[in-house]
């Protein structure tokens, strides 16, 4: 198996998410500067990871959305590969218009930073196979700008088709409908505000991010 975990100027998760991919799967992580133009050949697994991508400038993944590696990763993502946007880089996605909606500032105006109880919403996508069953995971939120919109009638098709893999129990940002992570139609692309990164070893407080990347890429 094969990841590659993109890095912008401002990420600061990208080294995190190699580590946790590496022990949770096994699988050989690169980690691909922005500004190439390819991802390496018969990746398995993209992530774009959490951090503050050109210092957060115009808005939150506006700029990293237009770095030229994100070309390939919208064919990566055309061709069926999984592919991934944890915080940051789940505003990349949005910004990138693989993903619809938009993350706005979190409610309170606070950044947020603890452990948050999640309901897995869709336990049929591939990267939620892996809990068999399990509604609830905990993983780590950090984040400013995790307060996810969208119009109502966008709402409306994203719960109706099973888009919705993950919410808050207890809603930390004021996100849509308790909204913490999505998937796009075809199901391949998934963005999400909270860091599977920080919770892949009980040590850290939590394992259950691993089997969000175990899922992903079994089914590759």
């Amino acid at each position: 198996m094969k990841a590659a975990v993109i890095v912008f100027p401002g990420s600061n998760c990208d080294r995190d998410c190699k580590v946790a991919i590496e022990r949770s799967t096994g699988a050989e992580v690169s980690l691909v500067w922005h500004q190439e133009s390819a991802l390496p050949k018969g990746v398995d697994l993209v992530v774009l990871p959490g951090g503050f991508a050109y210092g957060d400038y115009l808005r939150c993944g506006a700029m990293a959305a237009l770095s030229p590696i994100m070309a390939d990763v919208k064919a990566a993502a055309e061709r069926g590969v999984a592919t991934v946007g944890i915080c940051n880089g789940f505003q990349i996605l949005c910004e990138a218009g693989m993903l619809p909606g938009a993350l706005l500032r979190n409610d309170h105006l606070k950044y947020n930073c603890k452990p948050v109880a999640l309901e897995v919403s869709n336990l049929q996508t591939r990267f939620t196979a892996g809990y068999k069953g399990r509604r609830q995971a905990v993983m780590t939120v950090g984040n400013g700008e995790g307060n996810f919109f969208a119009d109502e009638a966008t709402l409306d098709r994203l719960e109706g088709e099973g888009q919705v893999v993950f919410r808050y129990v207890a809603n930390p940002n004021g996100s849509a409908r308790d909204i913490a992570g999505i998937v796009n139609g075809a199901g391949n692309v998934l963005g999400l505000m909270p860091h599977p990164d920080r919770a892949f070893e009980a040590e850290l407080g939590s394992a259950d991010g691993a089997i969000l990347f175990q899922s992903a890429l079994a089914s590759a």
